[in-house]
């Protein structure tokens, strides 16, 4: 009896823990509003988080920028109305993926760079290793 006591003592802790990390609802008028609501807020990074996308994070600014998007839609702004206010405000980091540009030319291409300059690199060395098939091997002066 009171292991079935503590059990359901503990079941009900883990739903109320379970209530205060969920995502507050927002009332949208149709479920293509929430379909584009969800959309765009998995296009835009978490400025608290940035690993997390604004739709998965739990921070109190993440809370306020889907209310802020939320509101915006309500107003009647396109996605890239929205995405153009984020932007001016907290600069293209906010887009998970930013445009190509003379700010992001590292970020796009610096990967390639790498992986060319590694390529080059390793073949240099190869190369260097490899001896010709008729190198006549250098005399050590042991006559044994």
């Amino acid at each position: 009896m009171k292991r079935a006591l503590a059990i359901l003592l503990f079941a009900c802790a883990m739903a109320a823990s379970m209530a205060a990390f969920a995502i507050d609802p927002l009332p949208f008028k149709n479920a293509a509003q929430r379909e584009r609501f969800q959309n765009l807020t998995r296009q835009l990074r978490c400025m608290v988080c940035q690993n997390e996308s604004l739709d998965a994070s739990n921070a109190d600014l993440a809370r306020q920028l889907r209310h802020q998007i939320f509101d915006m839609m309500q107003q009647g702004r396109s996605d890239v109305e929205i995405k153009q206010y984020l932007v001016a405000r907290y600069s293209d980091f906010v887009l998970y993926d930013p445009p190509v540009k003379s700010d992001t030319l590292l970020l796009w291409f610096g990967p390639l760079a790498l992986l060319i300059a590694g390529g080059v690199v390793v073949t240099v060395l190869l190369r260097r290793r490899a001896q010709p098939a008729n190198a006549v091997p250098e005399d050590q002066g042991d006559d044994w």
